[in-house]
């Protein structure tokens, strides 16, 4: 009886740690200025099915990502990041999608270390 719940105990602490193990949280530079920003950049980072936490902070603009590494990876965070009109320091939101942010939420991507038209941010 002991053996058997001691079996228990030990499969039960060998699958709680598997679980964990794949969990990874990565920062990166997110461009944005205000709190509509942080909740537009937090909810496309939420929307990638494996992401259970994004926090922007607009002071550094660096966001803090946990994910599930079986269900998510860091590129399409910052694709789905890119596509509701924020740069990241990977990808580059289109044009036309960063040109229909609010006027508070249009930061200088020049200045925000982006290259030229077209091109990604090299940050």
């Amino acid at each position: 009886m002991k053996s058997k719940m001691l079996n228990l105990v030990v499969l039960f602490v060998f699958g709680t740690m598997s679980v964990f193990a794949q969990s990874k949280t990565e920062e990166f530079k997110v461009n944005g200025n205000c709190g509509m920003c942080e909740e537009r950049i937090e909810k496309a980072a939420k929307s990638v099915d494996g992401v259970t936490a994004a926090n922007w902070d607009k002071e550094t603009k660096m966001i803090e990502v946990t994910y599930d590494e079986s269900k998510a990876n860091a590129d399409e965070i910052h694709v789905a990041i890119a596509k509701v009109g924020h740069d990241t320091d990977k990808r580059q939101a289109k044009d036309d999608v960063y040109g229909d942010l609010p006027g508070c939420c249009q930061y200088d991507r020049y200045a925000a270390g982006c290259q030229k038209k077209g091109q990604g941010c090299n940050n």
